[in-house]
């Protein structure tokens, strides 16, 4: 039975850690210290027969739990991209909770069906797009892509392939050579395999080369090959490279492919218009994914997966068993017609208040305080003779490497960059991560996480530079 007194105490008590944890964050090791097996072997094998109290439980969390935490939330976390929370989300989060929504079908809650509406549109408008796109919220972008690669797969097989199975001649996907892993992962759950994942050569600074991407669907198309796809990034994951995406748009329409753009930690930048106008292209997309649990404050998981053609899309997922159907089906917008999953969170509430307790204006300001501490970074590791900056910086991304002398090998730059990263980690006061990027093992410091100031991007300076000593000696 519900005990509301028992439930309230432990409520009080594990808020009142949440709060001293967010403000004592930076004090934990960034990365967690623990050895593989530290923590399940503190437990045991078998389950708990009887009953055991949250405050036991609590304990075991406190004392066993927390030290085999790597600490996202951490102002000197700088590694791959942020999985961002803030304390608007954090309280939406236990609301969501709470009511334990399953938000399949609008009339399993009407609010959380209207509500994603509501803040998908608000999105739409803050990052620019045309009034021809609408969204729906994924858990990742790897789901988002997949669901356009699926889209892509039906529109150019005229829904045959959900119908009869792949019966059809070579189906090609593009992307280039920088792109995410998850583009392979979905070209292979969707049936077309690796090896029909064409990956475009890129430019200097990591930009999918439009002319190669061209003669490549050329090449197919001669081969008698199908293109159903392209996929370009706003924001590479190892670099932050921004494709060229006008010209790629163009490309796609010009050999009628789908055109999907995954702008999952860049496409937050939209919102400043000084960002959004470097940028031309977006509307000849087909489809475009972002993801607000990167850097716009909203924890994992919040993946925005916006679409042209709706309809197309339904009909690619729709899928309503009789036990499903209710009488307003045809009135309303029920989003499990709209992706993979059946069940779905609430995933707009916390959105919603992250919105609308930053405001616009609030969310951009932090966004250039972190560009801003980005550029500072990258200008201090540029007067250091000992390093150089792989590519210029993108937006709050810095790529950079020990250069070491002249007559340094390759193998043994990247050597003396792996063991700086492995120093500089394992200090435990801040926490960075690296890329392979033209076959060179590269250092990535990415400064978004929500609580970052001037301050801890010194002390990471300190950290890398004293770190530096000892691994190029």
């Amino acid at each position: 039975m519900f005990n509301k007194e028992e439930f309230r105490r432990n409520a009080v008590e594990f808020v009142n850690w949440m709060a001293d944890y967010l403000s004592d964050v930076e004090k934990y090791p960034v990365r967690s210290k623990t050895g593989y097996g530290d923590i399940r072997g503190q437990f045991p094998s078998e389950p708990p027969s009887e009953r055991e109290s949250i405050d036991k439980i609590f304990n075991d969390f406190k004392n066993i739990i927390i030290p085999g935490i790597t600490h996202w939330q951490s102002p000197k976390y700088f590694a791959y991209f942020p999985a961002n929370s803030s304390p608007p989300s954090i309280l939406a989060e236990m609301l969501t909770a709470t009511l334990g929504v399953q938000g399949m079908k609008w009339i399993t809650s009407p609010a959380a069906t209207e509500l994603e509406e509501l803040v998908t549109d608000w999105l739409r408008q803050m990052i620019g797009l045309s009034a021809e796109f609408t969204g729906v919220i994924q858990d990742t972008a790897s789901v988002s892509t997949l669901c356009a690669i699926l889209a892509a797969r039906e529109r150019a097989t005229k829904f045959q392939s959900n119908k009869k199975g792949l019966r059809h001649k070579v189906l090609r996907v593009y992307c280039s050579k920088e792109a995410h892993s998850s583009i392979e992962k979905a070209v292979r759950i969707a049936g077309l395999g690796s090896d029909n994942l064409v990956k475009i050569d890129t430019d200097s600074v990591g930009r999918l080369i439009p002319e190669k991407l061209e003669s490549c669907i050329l090449s197919d198309e001669n081969k008698g090959y199908r293109p159903i796809c392209i996929i370009a990034a706003l924001g590479t994951t190892g670099v932050c490279a921004i494709d060229p995406i006008d010209e790629v748009g163009k490309i796609a329409h010009r050999y009628k492919t789908w055109f999907h753009i995954d702008a999952a930690f860049a496409g937050s930048a939209l919102l400043l218009p000084e960002f959004r106008d470097s940028v031309t292209g977006l509307q000849r997309a087909d489809s475009f994914v972002l993801n607000p649990h990167k850097w716009m404050f909203t924890n994992f998981d919040c993946s925005v997966f916006y679409v042209k053609d709706t309809k197309h899309i339904q009909k690619t997922f729709r899928l309503v068993p009789g036990y499903l159907q209710t009488q307003n089906d045809s009135e309303v917008n029920d989003y499990s017609n709209w992706g993979i999953q059946l069940g779905r969170r609430f995933r707009a509430l916390k959105l919603w208040f992250v919105i609308r307790n930053y405001g616009v204006e609030g969310i951009k300001k932090r966004m250039r305080e972190h560009i801003g501490l980005a550029t500072y970074f990258e200008e201090q590791i540029r007067k250091h003779p000992e390093f150089e900056i792989v590519v210029p910086r993108i937006l709050s991304v810095v790529c950079f490497r020990v250069k070491g002398s002249g007559n340094l090998l390759k193998i043994d730059q990247d050597r003396i960059n792996s063991k700086l990263l492995e120093h500089i980690n394992n200090t435990g006061q801040i926490f960075i991560s690296h890329t392979i990027f033209n076959g060179c093992y590269t250092l990535r410091f990415v400064c978004a996480q929500t609580y970052t100031e001037k301050h801890h991007v010194d002390e990471a300076l300190e950290v890398i530079l004293r770190c530096a000593e000892v691994a190029i000696n």
